[in-house]
């Protein structure tokens, strides 16, 4: 059920996507899922402490910052595919690429039906600004903006 004070703008789009979702599997219109998020790179600073009988490996809190990624993923749960990318940036060219490398893993469909967050650098100009628009095969599906949001404060730990 939809929250009372939720806005019209949510429910439309809401229920888009859950008639999308609803879809039975089919493989020539594959339903994907995709989404990134940013991961700090560490390194250990000290060497662990190995096991010993009745006491775990220990690892010290410390540690050195090497930098940060995005990673793109990509899935479609009806047939169990997943997809990974891993770039050093986030750029409207990043995720056009990897909007190219779902479809090229899709040899066999027509149009994928990618659904998505509504962030800055998802549009289909970015993408067509990186390939053809006849070789986009994208049917776009977003969801809302007050979806990531709402995963933000229902799930701290993951960043956008």
């Amino acid at each position: 059920m939809i929250a009372p004070q939720a806005s019209a703008a949510f429910v439309a789009v809401m229920e888009q996507v859950l008639d999308i979702y609803g879809r039975p599997y089919d493989v020539r219109p594959p339903v994907v899922c995709m989404d990134e998020t940013p991961r700090q790179l560490i390194r250990e600073t000290r060497e662990p402490i190995a096991a010993a009988p009745g006491r775990p490996e220990r690892h010290d809190y410390e540690y050195e910052r090497c930098g940060a990624c995005k990673v793109f993923r990509a899935s479609e749960p009806l047939a169990g595919r997943r997809l990974s990318k891993v770039t050093e940036r986030r750029t409207k060219a990043d995720w056009a690429l990897f909007v190219q490398a779902i479809a090229a893993s899709y040899p066999e469909a027509a149009r994928i039906t990618l659904v998505m967050d509504n962030l800055n650098t998802h549009t289909p100009a970015s993408l067509y600004e990186a390939c053809a628009p006849e070789q986009a095969k994208v049917n776009w599906q977003f969801t809302t903006q007050v979806a990531r949001t709402k995963r933000k404060r229902l799930y701290p730990t993951m960043a956008s």
